[in-house]
């Protein structure tokens, strides 16, 4: 792969982050064929059958169950996607094309109970997660960990918080934009129910985060397998401001309602890593405002409120 990879498979690509990383993907990579098959990756025939097919030099393994509310409330579904649909993966690609090289699309959600006030997690510090997707992401990531022995080629990414145009309302920067929309539009009270606002986070734009997974994608052949990367900003963001600014873009005003079914059991005050690693090996650097993945955000959920009021006219 010393010229670059000429068949790349991207699992889960109709998903959030697909729909920005292909278009990432092709022009970077105009010689290769991007193949994104649809598959369940909890069916290991299936799996099998499109490993084989495709025979990928690279293979970005997007697909999986990543809000952390739906894992917990289907916790059987997570396990089955996030931690077996990736063995049925890696194994495969170790029976059938095992110089592939798998980019692991990890969290550092894993980290949990390692995050501390002011520091910045390395990729060296222990995965201690506390919730389901944290475990079901910190299973899969040391499992193929494990399996670099056996030959398989592997670089496990490790990304923060991400959003941007396109994410659902099942994260908390689109939930709270999807309300400032309709609270502007006059289809909601002037009321924002809220959990915990007063945690902070590490958060990036979706689109950074796919510059760092092509840069990956440019790089791989030079990564040794096993490579651990976290990709995130190193700048906690507290999620009361983050409130506060799309309201100020909207210009609108708005009661806060503390909502305690929506406040998590094991929310963390800050989470952020050190993310060096990644900006040294793959030269990559976020180039977003966060003032800009804000408006871009709002003005995604302005669209699709003023089409749902077009659509009830």
């Amino acid at each position: 792969m010393t010229d670059g990879p000429h068949r790349i498979l991207v699992t889960g690509a109709s998903g959030f982050v697909g729909g920005h990383l292909l278009p990432r993907l092709a022009p970077a990579r105009p010689d290769a064929a991007l193949l994104t098959p649809a598959l369940d990756v909890r069916d290991p025939a299936a799996v099998e059958e499109t490993v084989s097919n495709c025979r990928p030099d690279v293979c970005v393994h997007l697909a999986g169950m990543s809000a952390v509310a739906a894992a917990q409330q289907d916790r059987e579904s997570a396990w089955q996607v996030n931690l077996h649909g990736t063995l049925h993966l890696a194994q495969a690609i170790l029976r059938h094309v095992p110089r592939c090289r798998l980019l692991f699309i990890s969290s550092a959600d894993a980290y949990g109970s390692s995050y501390r006030p002011d520091i910045r997690l390395s990729e060296q510090v222990a995965l201690a997660p506390m919730n389901t997707y944290g475990a079901t992401k910190a299973a899969a990531d040391l499992a193929l960990g494990s399996m670099v022995g056996q030959g398989l080629q592997v670089i496990r990414l490790r990304p923060v918080n991400h959003t941007g145009p396109g994410q659902t309302p099942r994260f908390v920067v689109p939930a709270f934009a999807r309300q400032v929309a309709r609270i502007a539009a006059g289809m909601q009270e002037p009321v924002l129910n809220v959990g915990n606002i007063d945690t902070w986070r590490d958060f990036l734009d979706v689109r950074d985060v796919c510059a760092a997974y092509a840069a990956c994608v440019g790089h791989c052949g030079s990564l040794k397998s096993g490579t651990i990367l976290n990709i995130g900003s190193g700048k906690p963001r507290r999620i009361r401001d983050i409130l506060m600014d799309l309201l100020r873009l909207a210009g609108v005003t708005a009661y806060i309602h503390a909502d305690q079914f929506r406040v998590r059991a094991d929310d963390l005050p800050v989470t952020a890593v050190d993310a060096s690693c990644a900006r040294d090996l793959l030269r990559w650097e976020p180039e977003i405002s966060w003032e800009q993945t804000l408006q871009d955000v709002l003005n995604d959920w302005r669209t699709r409120i003023y089409s749902e009021q077009q659509g009830q006219a």
